[in-house]
């Protein structure tokens, strides 16, 4: 499959922010939930989203229904057996978001990228344009 420069180095800027807050998840709530039997612990593996509770990225989305139109979806999963309490998840989810926005902001200096909750998923939107190769 043949990818547009920009588009890859878009992903490689996403992949390497999302590294980042599953770090920060997993030094301030990796502690609050035991870990899925099934899943190393941290650090085990050669890519943060096979390790640890958490589990942060993101898939494209066209944006049909939505309030935003087409944009990343982000999904934050924490993965345990355990009951999650919702406090936990709001205040993870406000997290996510808070530290997101500033760091599209640090990586994409001038381009207007937005992350805001789009009915009950986080969600950026904004210029996703590519501009010319």
């Amino acid at each position: 499959m043949v990818y547009h420069p920009r588009m890859a180095e878009f992903d490689d800027k996403l992949k390497r922010i999302f590294d980042d807050i599953d770090d920060y998840l997993e030094d301030n709530y990796g502690m609050l939930y035991g870990l899925h039997p099934a899943r190393l612990e941290r650090g085990k593996a050669s890519n943060k989203s096979h390790d640890g509770l958490f589990n942060v990225g993101a898939s494209y989305t066209a944006g049909f229904g939505s309030v935003y139109g087409k944009g990343y979806a982000i999904e934050i999963r924490m993965v345990t057996l355990e009951t999650i309490d919702p406090e936990h998840i709001q205040e993870i989810e406000d997290d996510v978001k808070n530290l997101l926005q500033k760091k599209l902001e640090e990586a994409f200096p001038g381009r207007k990228l937005y992350v805001d909750f789009d009915k009950h998923v986080l969600k950026i939107h904004g210029d996703l344009s590519l501009g010319a190769v």
